[in-house]
């Protein structure tokens, strides 16, 4: 392989030898996250589908929760709403 000038490949390219430079710099730094990155998107899903398993094992006893709460607040509803009546109060 020829070693050819930056200016005259990038000339070639249409494009400024200080993009060129820039891209470089940003390869040298970031290069190995491009790599990394294959194994991430993997561990991510595995991560985010344990959440959601987990999440919906709580929906059904959150369900007997709000049902149990709801019956006590219209029990109550009921018993405070005689109360009034007693009281005077429409």
């Amino acid at each position: 392989m020829d070693k050819v000038p930056v200016s005259e490949l990038c000339g070639e390219l249409g494009l400024r030898p200080t993009v060129f430079y820039r891209w470089q710099k940003e390869l040298f730094e970031n290069g190995a996250a491009a790599f990394q990155s294959q194994e991430r998107p993997h561990r991510q899903v595995e991560e985010k589908q344990k959440r959601i398993e987990f999440l919906e094992k709580k929906v059904p006893t959150k369900d007997e929760i709000l049902a149990e709460l709801m019956s006590e607040h219209i029990a109550l509803k009921k018993v405070l709403g005689n109360s009034n009546r007693y009281l005077g109060a429409a």
